[in-house]
């Protein structure tokens, strides 16, 4: 999920957040989505397995690791290079135990949508869900809409993925500063 906050600053070295923006907002009953059901048992079970060929792939050179990734990526119609560097980093054996420690606990401890904090800043927040998002499906989009329907909630009509900053990043950046106009403009 994708946060965007755009603050101001307070007299007293405190920020005002003005507005945030939640892009395909996983903050809700992730295990169960299509995505948890498959990702719950690697990350809280089978996660130490996957150590070892992380542990392989670091020993490997850096332009290696970099012709893999590109490999792995080709599918990619409009590829961001940008992004090659950080998803070689995840050869690395702390940030790969560290990024899947983090995604067990996702999966047990995000179940449901935190109500309380959107209804007090609901006219601070922006949500935009995605139409074929298998982390956050689209009912939950219907559920959050139905629920506040005077919210700023949208729905993805462009084919954004949920891991759009792989090839649709600056098209999303784009998308996102003309909402923050908008609103910052019409308040």
């Amino acid at each position: 999920m994708g946060v965007v906050e755009v603050s101001r600053s307070c007299a007293v070295s405190c920020l005002q957040v003005v507005k945030s923006v939640l892009l395909f907002p996983t903050i809700e009953r992730m295990a169960a989505t299509p995505q948890g059901r498959v990702m719950t048992p690697v990350l809280c079970k089978l996660r130490y397995v996957a150590y070892i060929p992380v542990f392989l792939l670091s020993l490997l050179p850096h332009s290696l690791k970099a012709a893999l990734v590109k490999v792995a990526l080709r599918a990619l119609q409009s590829l961001d290079p940008t992004i090659i560097p950080a998803t070689i980093s995840l050869f690395n054996m702390d940030c790969a135990a560290n990024a899947m420690y983090m995604g067990s606990q996702e999966m047990v401890q995000v179940l449901g949508r935190d109500d309380s904090t959107i209804r007090k800043n609901l006219e601070k927040l922006i949500f935009y869900y995605g139409a074929t998002d298998q982390w956050c499906p689209v009912q939950y989009y219907h559920d959050i809409k139905r629920e506040y329907p005077d919210g700023n909630i949208r729905l993805c009509g462009k084919g954004y993925r949920h891991a759009f900053v792989l090839d649709a990043g600056k098209e999303v950046a784009s998308m996102v500063v003309e909402w923050i106009r908008e609103d910052v403009e019409n308040s």
